[in-house]
This record gives C-alpha cells, structure tokens and sequence, in this order.
C-alpha cells in the first residue's frame, strides 16, 4: 500500500510540472504586458498555442532526416524527466534517489545537443547560426553550473536534490557568502539557458539575434508543439531548482499526509508566481545586450560559482 501511495505522489509531481509549465509561459507573459501598460495574451493562451500547433499537419523540408522527426519528442521527454526530479511539493518521494544534481545536468546537456543537432539537420543558413551560438553559451553555462551544484554538494555532503533541500533548510546552514554568489550564478545560467533577455529575445525572429528561435524554424506542427512545451518545462525546472535549494520552505518532508502535501503544493505555485514575477519585471527592466557580449555575462557566472566553490573549501580547510 506504502508502495502504490509513493508511486502516485510522484506521479501527481510528474503531472504537476507538466501543467503548470505553459501557466508559468503565460503568466511571464502576462506580467511583462502589464508592466508595459499593455493587455497582453490571457494567462492560459500557452494551451491554446499548444492546442493549436498539434491540430496543424507538419511541414517537413526534403533534407530533413529521420532524426528531425524524432528529435522534438527526445528533446520534451529529456526535459520533462529533468523537471520531475526537481522536488516541488515534497523531499523523499519513491523516485528522489534518481534526482541528482548531475543527472540534471546531464539530462539537460542532452536536450541542448540534440536541438543543436536539430539545428543543422535542414542544412539552413540560420538553423547553424543558432546552433553555434547555442553551443557557445553552454560552454560557458555548463561549467557555471557545475561549480553552482558542487558548492551546493560541498554544504550538504550530497548531490541528491532530497539532502540539499533537507540540509539548507536547516537553521545551522544559516546565510552565507559562498552560497549567495551561487544563487546569483545560478539565477544568471537560467537566464542564459532559456534564451530571455538580456542573452535573447524569445518573442523575436530577427537573424542577427536570435538563438533558440534560429534552431526551431523549420519545425511545425506537433513537432514545434513539442519544442515549445519543452522550453516552457525548461524555464519551470530553473524556477524549481532555484526555489528547492535556496527557498526550501514549505516543501513536505519524507512520509507527511495529505494536508501537508497540500500545503506544499500551494506553497510551490507561490514560489513560481514570485519567480515569474521577478523574471518579467527584470526583463522589462533590461535592455538586450549584443551576442558578443554573452560570453562576459555568463563570465560572472563562472567567476561568481568558482569563488563560492573556493570560499568553501578554504572554511572547511580542503
């Protein structure tokens, strides 16, 4: 019985990524409108999107290989894996010995490959330009990341997502530098990672610009569908990692009841409505900077985790 109750909690986490991924797309949305004194989209118009392009046939290009076809769904079940074992509602669920901060990486490592693959496969002028600049950016925001969770692995003797929320949350942790200049790192990877500003323009289509637009142009269809799902599922695993780990509260410990699953659960959409609401005002608030100036932004990334990393070794005396 204890075995069939875990499996549909995490279940019901699995789930839950997966519908609130488009809300968080429109409510990101909906807030830049407002704070732009425009209406906007309604907060639901994501599904409406999603709805839209998966009743519409797909239009492939003749150079286009088999791996094109199948590439959008590898890239939406890579992603949606990594966001379901980020923990939203609950620590310990029957699948949290999978959730590894290095499973994430790799996971997401995966995904980028296979869309920069996707990329080149037509063989277009602008599906390469976004290819280089996508691999460009992950050589800077891999590594960023990496350090990011080795500094948070340092703190709390493990790289399971379950230990470093349990441990965080504890008052002993306390405040301190090292894990302030990984936040900071790690609120700038996501950033560069979903292709917002001030890195790039997820609403624009101009050449010289764009990046994540520039590898999806040829799709259509439920393949577009699938990618599109995948970016919304993408900017909801930031906003959890970044909410588990250094916002560890409310979230429901091993074995709690239903009550507390509740209130975790509220306590997560809380998370995601500030995140999103910090996201669209710093968006609004920023203008976009040149491409050749990511690598200096994603520079303080790298510089900002490795001290973090190096402030902690030198406290523990490594």
């Amino acid at each position: 019985m204890d075995l069939i109750l875990g499996l549909l909690v995490q279940g019901a986490q699995m789930a839950l990524v997966l519908a609130l991924a488009p809300l968080l797309t429109g409510f990101v949305r909906k807030v830049k409108a407002r704070l732009l004194r425009r209406k906007g989209p309604p907060v639901i118009q994501p599904y409406r999107d999603l709805a839209r392009l998966l009743r519409k046939e797909v239009v492939l290009a003749e150079s286009a290989s088999w791996l094109f076809r199948a590439i959008p769904y590898l890239i939406f079940a890579a992603t949606w894996v990594a966001a379901a074992l980020v923990p939203t509602f609950a620590i310990g669920l029957t699948f949290s010995w999978t959730a590894d901060l290095i499973a994430i990486i790799a996971l997401l490592g995966s995904a980028r490959f296979f869309l920069a693959l996707a990329g080149m496969d037509v063989g277009t002028s602008f599906g390469g330009i976004g290819a280089s600049r996508e691999v460009m950016i992950a050589t800077l925001a891999e590594p960023a990341m990496l350090l990011t969770f080795f500094a948070l692995a340092l703190v709390a003797g493990s790289t399971q997502l379950s230990t470093v929320a349990a441990v965080l949350a504890t008052p002993e942790v306390g405040l301190r530098v090292s894990l302030g200049m990984a936040l900071i790192a790690l609120v700038i990877v996501a950033i560069a990672e979903n292709a917002r500003i001030p890195v790039d323009n997820p609403a624009t289509h101009l050449e010289l610009t764009m990046v994540h637009e520039a590898m999806v142009l040829e799709y259509s269809g439920r393949h577009l569908a699938m990618i599109e799902f995948a970016a919304s599922l993408k900017l909801l695993l930031y906003l959890s990692l970044i909410a588990c780990v250094f916002a560890p509260w409310g979230i429901a410990a091993p074995g709690a009841g239903p009550a507390a699953f509740a209130l975790g659960a509220a306590t997560y959409v809380a998370k995601l409505a500030v995140g999103g609401f910090l996201l669209a005002f710093f968006e609004t608030s920023i203008a976009k900077m040149r491409v050749f100036r990511v690598p200096d932004f994603l520079g303080v990334a790298l510089m900002l985790s490795l001290l973090g990393t190096l402030l902690l070794f030198v406290s523990r005396g490594l």
